[in-house]
């Protein structure tokens, strides 16, 4: 296999974020086929194994050593690239006194101005240590690694609040602290209101949506996906409330989930507070009870709204023409096609478009379903389908939809292609981490769909502000000019997919009484 090479990196640890980084930088090298830099893990093993490597030269690669594997190309110059990417770190002052860089959370304590806050990306089997180092430092953590079980979640975020501090996630993507966006972040406006987010996506997009009304945000707290289940019980969501509440810059609350447990939303929402709050909970699954003072919403939309009235301004808008653009689309897509086939980077956006759908009677099969009879194997060619493509079994050999908009190329082609497309569905995630050109990379793929005579129509949401580095005003532009109908918000371009799969435009201007 002359266009295959390996190569390994003996006892090298870098974190996710620089893998990821080193990954991106292989499949941006003109020619390459693939390419991937992993731990060397016996699944990660499997994994190349799968894609066509050989297993005897990765034989001796071992769990603490990095492997790089390249297909075809110019392998030389992509090994160039990533290596760049990975091991170049330009120096970075860590404060005006002390200019030294550090390799280890217990060398901070030597800093003449210890940092107060560490972002931990390793892989799970190490990420708990780390964690506990950070906290016995006395720093709030951002926790971005996954693989960390539900007993160290647990303990890590006890041991947190018994020193007052913030444990945020495992899995915990996006933050905005003191204005410095981690993770997986907007550039958004300082503002007066403050988000609490067991859900990454979610509360990208609620920031995104702040700052295009006018407003801003004091601080976004991620805490992780597992947060409001019944086992972790809320213990960082009521910490992240609590220090919110205590903030004199914040004057209202929004939190923001995908589903959490009745019981433990009720248990932190019926209870006093000096400040509004409004809690988003796409999802649940039963009514619950709630203070005077706390507002529900059933999706981000709803929730952005009620929380910009909280603070006295006008309320989020959405743009007009919609029911046009329905009218018009209906009008062009052949009435043999009726299904909605939804390609999501964002979980939190997929999880909503789907809870959208079924409300308005679709059966919607997913990789990450509603009920398990709509699981994603149980789909048949006409399915109604929405695939959150950042689930694990579809990054395992691909980088993050966000990061490497190409993992959805083929995939937007083939289902535009079946007889039975009416809607192509996509989200396109704007900011910090997120690839340089989204729209760029997507649009041909769209044009394409949109080519085929009474065949779908591509609709898209574009999750952004105007200060992302990717312009939200420009990515919109390559998306219509490939024909795609841009909705205001996740939740229209949902309603909007329903609308010309059904035949309903009506549906596509769906107005809440206010």
């Amino acid at each position: 296999m002359t266009n295959h090479h390996i190569r390994g990196y003996p006892n090298m640890y870098v974190d996710s974020v620089k893998l990821l980084a080193g990954s991106r930088a292989i499949f941006e090298t003109p020619g390459i086929e693939w390419g991937t830099v992993v731990t060397g893990t016996p699944a990660n093993i499997e994994i190349l194994i799968a894609e066509g490597f050989e297993e005897t030269e990765l034989a001796d690669v071992g769990a603490s050593d990095l492997v790089m594997a390249i297909r075809g190309g110019d392998v030389e110059r992509a090994i160039s690239n990533a290596e760049t990417a990975m091991f170049t770190t330009p120096t970075k002052a860590i404060s005006a006194s002390d200019s030294s860089s550090f390799r280890s959370i217990e060398e901070t304590a030597t800093l003449s101005e210890p940092p107060n806050l560490a972002v931990i990306s390793v892989g799970g089997a190490y990420a708990t240590l780390e964690a506990h180092k950070a906290i016995s430092a006395g720093m709030d953590v951002l926790l971005f690694s996954d693989n960390v079980s539900l007993d160290d979640e647990i303990e890590l975020k006890q041991r947190a609040l018994d020193r007052s501090l913030l444990m945020m996630g495992p899995g915990a993507g996006t933050a905005v602290i003191d204005g410095v966006g981690l993770g997986f972040a907007n550039a958004v406006r300082k503002g007066p209101i403050g988000v609490v987010a067991a859900a990454g996506t979610g509360a990208q997009e609620v920031m995104s949506l702040i700052d295009r009304a006018g407003l801003g945000v004091t601080q976004v707290i991620g805490v992780g996906g597992r947060d409001l289940s019944e086992s972790v019980a809320g213990l960082m969501t009521a910490q992240a409330i609590r220090s919110l509440e205590n903030d004199p810059e914040t004057e209202a609350i929004l939190l923001v989930s995908k589903p959490p447990s009745s019981h433990v939303s009720e248990r932190l929402l019926d209870r006093p507070s000096v400040k509004p709050i409004v809690a988003a909970l796409i999802g649940i699954d039963e009514p619950i009870e709630v203070a005077p003072h706390v507002t529900l919403a059933s999706d981000l939309e709803e929730g952005v709204d009620a929380v910009i009235s909280a603070v006295g301004a006008e309320l989020a808008q959405t743009e007009a023409g919609l029911l046009d653009l329905a009218t018009e689309a209906i009008g062009r897509v052949d009435d043999s096609r009726t299904a909605i086939r939804g390609l999501f980077s964002g979980g939190t956006l997929c999880f909503e478009a789907m809870t959208l759908m079924s409300e308005h009677g679709l059966r919607v099969h997913s990789n990450t379903p509603l009920r398990p009879d709509l699981a994603l194997d149980r789909a048949e060619i006409n399915s109604h389908i929405c695939v959150d493509l950042g689930e694990e079994e579809y990054t395992r050999t691909h980088l993050h939809p966000m990061i490497d908009p190409a993992a959805r190329l083929g995939l937007i082609e083939r289902e535009g292609a079946l007889p039975g497309t009416a809607v192509v569905l996509l989200d396109v995630v704007l900011g910090y981490g997120s690839h340089d050109d989204p729209a760029g990379e997507l649009a041909p793929a769209c044009a394409d769909v949109m080519a085929i005579e009474g065949g779908p129509q591509v609709v898209a949401y574009i999750l952004g502000t105007d200060s992302d580095p990717q312009g939200i005003a420009s990515q919109r532009q390559k998306l219509e000019d490939a024909g795609a109908i841009i909705a205001p918000t996740n939740v229209r371009a949902a309603l909007m997919a329903v609308a010309i799969a059904t035949r309903r435009p009506e549906i596509s201007e769906f107005q809440r009484s206010r």
